[in-house]
């Protein structure tokens, strides 16, 4: 057993046997396995944007078998995406490749002035296919984070009974949050932290900025440092129980090679457990997207 994976585990010590199984699943799969960190390809941006806005720039990512391939030929630990995309490639993949289940997801014809996403999976179809974690976005700020919170605890209950472990993508949103105050380091490690205490196994986040959003914060801001982005990803390390649960960081918009490259080195540079990146990867050429998510790997394994 690797050292690494099982000093992570140690934090987790609470934890059903199922569930620590099903972790140490995802952390010894792919080319990253038993360092204990991560590279997750996600596809639920034509639920969440749109299909052409995700796919059209590389026409290949319309098949939902695609993506799965990808994460397999880039050695990603795990692929996660909406109850479509893995009801199509379930069979063939359970089992080789970690799959997550995304059990919650929203369209962006409505407007994202106070989101909530609905309910697209159960635990009941996670078992079915044969995923080793289910996923829930929750959205701190929106005047609807009190029905997501009370929904994302009940199913980590559901989903622990089943040996399951959750993915938080906590990405404040709504409410009285500017858009620049999306990422500001106060508001991203609050959110951070909501999900740590919510019961988040892992927690996924967008990297921050240096701004602060919450007046409120500013004093408390005065003596944490915030000038490189790896000094602003260790603070939201601190913010998930000083390290002791999994922090993993979007890749965000599509950019260029060596933006999103320099980013990782600062995320792995902080103590950032490692990366969940779509766009950047399937809007790539095959060629190109899988030598991105090598690089990734290689950045997270050195």
């Amino acid at each position: 057993m690797s050292n690494a994976v099982e000093s992570i585990l140690s934090n987790y010590a609470s934890e059903t046997p199922g569930v620590l199984a099903n972790l140490r699943r995802l952390m010894n799969t792919g080319s990253l396995a038993g360092t204990g960190k991560f590279v997750i390809l996600p596809v639920d941006q034509g639920f969440e944007h749109g299909p052409a806005r995700s796919f059209a720039p590389n026409p290949e990512g319309y098949d939902p078998e695609y993506h799965p391939s990808l994460a397999v030929e880039a050695g990603c630990n795990a692929y996660a995406a909406p109850l479509g995309f893995l009801e199509a490639i379930a069979p063939k993949y359970a089992g080789k490749l970690p799959l997550i289940l995304k059990l919650n997801n929203s369209d962006s014809l409505g407007g994202p002035d106070q989101p909530i996403s609905a309910l697209t999976g159960s635990v009941k179809d996670a078992l079915r296919l044969g995923v080793s974690a289910i996923g829930f976005t929750i959205y701190p700020g929106s005047s609807h984070r009190n029905t997501m919170y009370s929904e994302v605890r009940d199913l980590i209950s559901e989903a622990r009974d089943a040996g399951l472990p959750t993915i938080i993508w906590s990405y404040p949103r709504g409410g009285k949050l500017s858009k620049d105050g999306e990422t500001a380091i106060d508001v991203v490690a609050y959110a951070a932290h909501l999900a740590c205490q919510l019961g988040a196994h892992i927690v996924k986040v967008k990297p921050p900025g240096a701004n602060v959003e919450q007046s409120e914060a500013k004093k408390a801001y005065d003596k944490v440092q915030l000038t490189n982005l790896s000094d602003r990803i260790k603070h939201v390390v601190q913010a998930c129980f000083n390290g002791k649960r999994i922090v993993i960081f979007s890749g965000g918009p599509a950019k260029g090679t060596e933006e999103v490259l320099a980013e990782l080195r600062e995320i792995k540079k902080g103590g950032g457990y490692g990366t969940i990146m779509g766009r950047n990867a399937f809007q790539r050429s095959r060629a190109d997207g899988a030598a991105l998510l090598k690089s990734a790997v290689e950045i997270f394994r050195s």
